[in-house]
């Protein structure tokens, strides 16, 4: 594991109210790679990934106990003096189901970019281009940029998603479970952006699909009832866990 961080977690519990349902958790992200948190269902790991763009802090009674660290500046994500705003338009997160705003094509990509302040059409422009390619949806809506994003397919949609996400340029990428409401085709295709985009921004997966985990990821973590497992390379991960409760979840006697 000799790839340079990109974040990393310290010590982070969370609670929603009274209720602490992700248990002083420690891990790395690792720079240009996939990391996928895997577990049964409840196990916390969409929780844990939301609080990586501040996503809780939309509901009262939530708190964080902890640090997620963005590297190299060393700076807590989580610190209650630091704009929420400003943690997203530097970590983009697409979720389980496609969710364009009932706007056009090109204005969905433009978002982030206006809500960042950028005012220049031929810049937005370029950005939205440029997003649209590395999402692999550029010469599939390119002559139609003004039409409305509720019209394309669920591929298609979750794709400009995550084109949207990445218009910012994020240093980070969450997703969260997103092929799991996409037909089979749909789902490689975006198995195959991952796997390219990985060479360009840092991602963390959620899935429940240990065979998805299995062959895009780099680095897997485990989790059971709120808390880290067991984390490592894929390859050691399924093929020789050192927990034999990892074991036990990859060899699907539970979950």
């Amino acid at each position: 594991m000799d790839r340079p961080l990109t974040a990393e977690i310290k010590k982070l519990s969370f609670f929603y109210g009274e209720k602490k349902v992700v248990h002083d958790i420690s891990l790395p992200i690792f720079q240009h790679a996939l990391t996928a948190l895997i577990g049964p269902s409840g196990c916390g790991k969409t929780t844990l990934l939301r609080c990586f763009n501040r996503m809780h802090d939309l509901y009262k009674g939530n708190r964080y106990q902890g640090e997620i660290r963005l590297l190299p500046e060393n700076k807590n994500i989580l610190a209650a003096h630091l704009n929420p705003m400003e943690v997203r338009m530097r970590i983009g997160m697409v979720f389980q189901k496609p969710n364009p705003f009932p706007k056009s094509i090109f204005e969905n990509v433009a978002y982030g970019l206006r809500v960042r302040g950028v005012k220049r059409r031929a810049s937005i422009e370029r950005s939205v281009e440029e997003a649209l390619v590395q999402a692999g949806l550029w010469f599939e809506v390119k002559d139609r940029l003004r039409t409305s994003a509720l019209a394309l397919s669920g591929g298609q949609q979750q794709r400009l998603c995550i084109a949207r996400a990445l218009a910012t340029k994020p240093e980070i990428l969450l997703l969260d479970e997103p092929t799991s409401a996409l037909d089979p085709i749909s789902t490689g295709h975006i198995e195959e952006l991952v796997t390219e985009l990985k060479r360009s921004v840092t991602i963390i997966m959620v899935t429940h699909n240990l065979h998805q985990a299995g062959r895009i990821s780099d680095y897997t973590a485990f989790m059971y009832m709120g808390e880290l497992v067991e984390f490592g390379p894929t390859q050691q991960i399924f093929t020789n866990p050192v927990q034999a409760k990892t074991e036990a979840y990859i060899t699907g006697r539970f979950g």
